[in-house]
């Protein structure tokens, strides 16, 4: 079972959390080290081809398998 299908993170993950997933992703989409990780890819955070959405998600995943590391 993955964590994020345990019984456990489902509960933080509850039709709540997508009211607060537009600010979260615009407080991380502002912050220095998301700007600096689209830098260092060579991506645009404006692009259309990939929706901020979509960086945000690959930043977060990526920063996470870091931190676990």
């Amino acid at each position: 079972m993955s964590p994020l299908s345990s019984p456990t993170a489902n509960h933080y993950l509850s039709d709540d959390s997508e009211l607060f997933w537009p600010d979260l992703k615009q407080v991380i989409s502002s912050s220095s080290g998301f700007k600096r990780w689209v830098l260092e890819r060579g991506l645009d955070a404006n692009a259309q081809g990939k929706p901020l959405d979509g960086l945000v998600r690959s930043y977060l995943k990526q920063t996470l398998e870091t931190l676990a590391y």
